[in-house]
């Protein structure tokens, strides 16, 4: 038998997952190309060439006690130093090896943060739509989640609900910028009064409250957005980084921590996520992949390809009378559903082979989520197949 706190977790199995399952299947009776699978966040771009190169040196330079061996839970501290320095020549921080923590990727950074600093009982904001999993996160460790509801104008943090829902149990916010699953960059502006809004409200309570700032997809912004950098603007802001997308290396699972000497308690929370790396039974992050991203640090993925998947996909959605903002960066589509029931949209569309996630996986009912993370021909002919879907609704 599972355990209670298993139960509610198996019963609600993850729809990403299950539409991925779909197109395993549909593309096993109709083939590959005849499928149009936008479900997953899989980058389809490959990795820099670099990393592959990295791996190769490595592995025939490096002494592999050393390469394949234990080493602080924190991560290797060179590997540390190089993406302080990075971090700090791109951003005008001042960040040390010792502000920085290697993960098991984002969500493992993201639990660790958790584990932490959230106590049974203690609330963490996130703001709608947003990425379900963060829901299970804050569960794992007892503390609750507390939802503030879209702007589905702008997509923008709804900043007048945010205020009124902070109480003295308040431990952390999460934001995701630029976000899964809208495409949406928070303008420093947003930034800026929703720092303020938080120093207001930790002087009035008395209490700390931790801005955790999730950035898998900082690196892929468009049009020359700016994507802010939190620990600028608010001093406790616990920054989780993840490769997955940079470097095209979600199964690599690597990524990491930045906790500003500035934040509260700064030193205790280090030791603290350091300690929590390990009893949450990552030890440490994979060595080899450390040692890899430490001489890949300043390489990117083609953002250009995903840019050009952005604008095929956008222009021929809103050609066929869909509606939806247009994505300032992430890989991600937000599409407005032709009727209320969002899921009943999404089986419609496995008519013509095309799968999306409902916005109800995301606390955002009424839409629909594409990943353009997939090859440009898939996107080029899924498009006679969205004017089919579409011409169901015009008629």
């Amino acid at each position: 038998m599972i355990s209670e706190k298993m139960k509610p977790f198996v019963a609600n199995n993850s729809a990403i997952r299950m539409m991925f399952e779909e197109g395993n299947r549909l593309r096993a009776i109709y083939g590959a190309d005849k499928v149009f699978d936008f479900s997953l966040g899989n980058p389809s771009v490959p990795a820099p060439e670099c990393v592959k190169q990295a791996i190769i040196d490595l592995v025939n330079e490096e002494n592999p006690v050393v390469l394949h061996g234990y080493m602080s839970n924190a991560g290797f501290e060179d590997v540390r130093e190089t993406i302080a320095r990075s971090l700090n020549q791109r951003f005008g921080t001042s960040f040390g090896a010792r502000n920085l923590i290697m993960t098991v990727g984002a969500a493992s950074g993201l639990n660790v943060t958790l584990k932490t600093i959230l106590n049974p009982g203690e609330e963490v904001i996130v703001f709608a739509p947003y990425f379900l999993e963060y829901g299970a996160y804050v569960k794992n460790y007892d503390g609750r989640l507390v939802e503030i509801t879209p702007d589905t104008t702008t997509f923008q943090p709804n900043l007048k609900e945010f205020e009124g829902k902070i109480t003295a149990n308040t431990r952390a916010v999460i934001v995701n910028s630029p976000h899964n699953p809208t495409g949406v960059v928070y303008s420093e502006d947003t930034i800026k009064k929703l720092s303020a809004i938080l120093e207001k409200k930790q002087e009035e309570f008395g209490t700390v409250i931790y801005l955790i700032s999730d950035e898998p997809y900082r690196e892929l912004a468009y049009d020359g957005v700016e994507v802010p950098y939190l620990t600028k603007y608010y001093k406790n802001t616990i920054v989780g980084y993840s490769y997955s997308k940079s470097l095209s290396l979600p199964g690599e699972r690597i990524g990491y921590l930045v906790i500003p000497d500035e934040l509260d308690g700064s030193a205790e929370v280090i030791t603290a996520a350091s300690i929590a790396n390990r009893i949450l039974g990552s030890v440490n992050a994979p060595s080899l992949i450390q040692k890899v991203v430490g001489r890949c640090v300043d390489a990117r993925t083609d953002v250009e390809a995903y840019d050009r998947n952005r604008q095929a996909l956008y222009n021929g959605l809103r050609e066929c009378g869909f509606e939806c903002i247009k994505p300032q960066g992430a890989f991600y589509l937000f599409v407005k559903s032709p009727v209320p029931d969002e899921k009943e949209f999404c089986e419609a569309g496995k008519k013509y082979n095309i799968l999306m996630v409902p916005g109800s996986s995301f606390a955002c009912p009424g839409y629909v989520r594409l990943a353009y993370c997939v090859s440009y021909e898939t996107i080029i002919n899924s498009l006679p197949a969205f004017r089919k879907l579409a011409e169901e609704y015009q008629k």
